[in-house]
């Protein structure tokens, strides 16, 4: 049985998709019926979780896993000798920088919205720390609170008051993605640091509009100078593809050379 799950949509040029969180592809659907007028949109599901596999257990998650996996679903999907646009967000956009860092191939051109690669900042450490209360707080006192302390990482904004909770069971874990994003996910994804030097394909860096000032607003900047990529700003905040997705989509095809419509 093959160990690779996308859904396809639309046709034209192949935009493949790698979602943020654990990779579950909820909330996309208007994202890419807007893309699918410009776009074979190919959406990637890495671990499966809206195929069949949520509430099986789930091991801590590379980044270069997944990263291979998507690779291996372009050569699946893409005639031979094409290339294909990529677009990753939040933990999907660290998986596109690698997959620009190490198969650069068969990519047109990759969009990386506000990838958490926190590591790369001068005060990348400290960043990396924040990440790690949050997943303690997600062992003591399950996903309520350590996404009350992830909001606030990201935002820059107090705490405030931390709602308390108690530890998921590994079934409610397994059958959360939430939960599974903040278990198997977010320490090694946030860990991750992009090669230094610029990448063989063009490279974008994506910020949301609303999140100026923020964490990974700055990230994004950054990355753009390390990576020599450009620098973009996109509708809405960090989950802009949820939040504004249609802008979001005319946006990413302007980007992407197609025009909006």
């Amino acid at each position: 049985m093959s160990d690779l799950y996308y859904d396809v949509s639309g046709a034209g040029p192949v935009l493949l998709i790698l979602p943020g969180g654990a990779g579950h592809p909820m909330g996309l659907e208007p994202l890419t019926e807007r893309l699918a007028r410009h776009f074979t949109v190919v959406v990637h599901d890495p671990l499966g979780l809206a195929h069949g596999r949520l509430g099986q257990p789930v091991a801590d998650q590379r980044v270069e896993e997944w990263s291979e996996r998507a690779h291996r679903v372009l050569d699946a999907v893409l005639p031979a000798g094409e290339s294909a646009y990529v677009l990753g967000t939040s933990a999907g956009g660290v998986v596109a920088l690698d997959l620009a860092a190490r198969r650069p191939g068969r990519l047109r051109h990759v969009v990386a919205h506000e990838p958490p690669c926190v590591t790369a900042l001068p005060d990348g450490e400290h960043q990396r720390a924040l990440f790690g209360q949050v997943y303690d707080a997600y062992r003591t006192a399950g996903p309520q609170a350590a996404g009350t302390l992830l909001s606030a990482v990201l935002t820059g904004s107090p705490t405030g008051k931390v709602p308390g909770g108690r530890p998921l069971s590994p079934a409610e874990e397994a059958a959360s993605p939430m939960a599974l994003f903040l278990a198997r996910v977010l320490r090694p994804f946030t860990s991750y640091a992009p090669p230094a030097g610029s990448v063989e394909v063009p490279l974008t860096l994506a910020a949301g509009a609303d999140s100026a000032g923020q964490l990974l607003h700055r990230t994004a900047a950054l990355l753009a100078e390390r990576c020599g990529g450009e620098f973009a700003e996109f509708p809405g905040g960090h989950i802009g593809v949820v939040e504004r997705p249609e802008a979001f989509a005319d946006r990413l095809a302007e980007v992407l050379g197609a025009p909006a419509r």
